[in-house]
């Protein structure tokens, strides 16, 4: 590990302008529920320092709902969707208000941002996200996101915030991403159950390919596993973004560049932001099914998909609604905005262009509108 005096071990990392932070429930919280104010104060120190040196911070940090237990005398998991978004409701109040005041110890103002994946999956609302969060930082504050849990209509996981970091990571176009939880990084197996090794960088998925992840565990009040880090850092670094996975303990040495934790390196250059939307972010309403020609043609030449190539669809999406591409295996190919509503599209399918009346002449999915997909390989799941 470099010395106080050492050039940093990763530069990337050390010369980020803007970064965004992640940190778990685990680390801001007690065991049975309730806020641990020394933990979070320790974390905003470090983050104050880095703000002192001319860096940009966006914190997005869990913890509404295990704040929220204490307080309201429950013990445990929330079973039911009411009673956790009611925790969330009393829990993100009181986690604001604490990072609040230790901030405002470092004389920074701190802005909440509070998301449900809807923001993140309706292209007008990323759009909405980035703005909110350029304007903040442009004014000197300090962004702090969650998700909302008091209106989320799905099932609420606890402090599983791991793929929302690495959307923000994009929406707040940051130099890098800092996953913090309560484990060192990625090791090379479960260092709970004998000797493991930790992983210094991953350059590639296949870097991974031997390594069994362990998902979370529901006994305490956070549920980000290393599974979904890894998941949320391949995101970012597919976008052309610098991850470092850590505990929240380095959270200074990591943030300095120190040789700590799991680099994730970059792994393809920064796509722009209706790429980025589409391939991560947003929520397919449908599904286009191809024939092998249409597929080789998408996948190989990145062609427009034309009705010739199209076999059949399902759901019910209206014009302009991502839909999956899917291959006659059944493999999602690509994703993107279809021109067609479903209803309007089985009198088109498997005719040429030409046969079609004049209005229906048009790409049934542009190739500017589409964008190829394929899942990070070699990463495995325990549990």
């Amino acid at each position: 590990m470099s010395g106080p005096a050492a050039s940093p071990a990763r530069p990337t990392i050390a010369g980020a302008r803007r970064v965004v932070v992640k940190v778990g429930s685990s680390s801001l919280t007690t065991l049975p529920g309730g806020l641990d104010a020394g933990r979070l104060s320790a974390l905003v120190d470090v983050l104050g320092a880095v703000r002192a040196a001319g860096r940009e911070v966006v914190l997005v940090s869990s913890g509404a709902i295990a704040a929220g237990l204490a307080p309201l005398g429950i013990t445990g998991r929330p079973r039911d969707l009411a009673t956790a978004q009611a925790a969330a409701s009393v829990g993100q109040l009181r986690l604001v208000q604490t990072y609040a005041d230790a901030f405002a110890r470092h004389d920074i103002t701190v802005g909440q941002v509070l998301l449900t994946a809807d923001d993140l999956t309706r292209r007008s609302h990323y759009r909405n996200a980035h703005r909110t969060v350029e304007r903040l930082l442009a004014l000197g504050v300090v962004p702090i996101v969650n998700e909302n849990d008091t209106v989320a209509t799905e099932e609420i996981r606890f402090g599983d915030n791991d793929r929302l970091a690495a959307l923000v990571a994009h929406v707040a176009r940051a130099d890098a991403l800092v996953l913090l939880s309560d484990v060192d990084g990625v090791y090379d197996g479960d260092p709970r159950r004998g000797p493991a090794a930790l992983i210094d960088t991953v350059r590639d998925p296949g870097d991974l390919a031997a390594v069994t992840l362990g998902t979370a565990t529901r006994n305490g009040v956070g549920t980000g596993g290393m599974a979904t880090k890894v998941e949320a850092a391949f995101i970012a670094a597919h976008a052309g973004v610098p991850v470092v996975v850590t505990s929240t303990a380095r959270a200074a040495d990591a943030l300095a560049g120190e040789q700590v934790g799991t680099l994730f390196a970059p792994m393809g250059r920064r796509p722009n932001a209706r790429q980025f939307w589409l391939r991560y972010a947003s929520r397919p309403r449908g599904r286009v099914l191809l024939d092998e020609g249409a597929v080789r043609a998408v996948l190989e030449r990145h062609a427009s998909l034309l009705a010739a190539g199209i076999t059949g669809v399902a759901g019910d999406f209206l014009a302009d609604d991502p839909v999956e591409l899917v291959g006659p295996d059944g493999a999602v190919v690509a994703r993107g905005l279809v021109a067609y509503d479903a209803r309007e599209l089985p009198t088109l399918l498997g005719r040429k262009t030409g046969d079609l009346p004049p209005e229906y002449r048009r790409e049934v999915v542009h190739r500017d509108e589409m964008v190829l997909i394929g899942r990070p390989a070699g990463v495995r799941s325990a549990g």
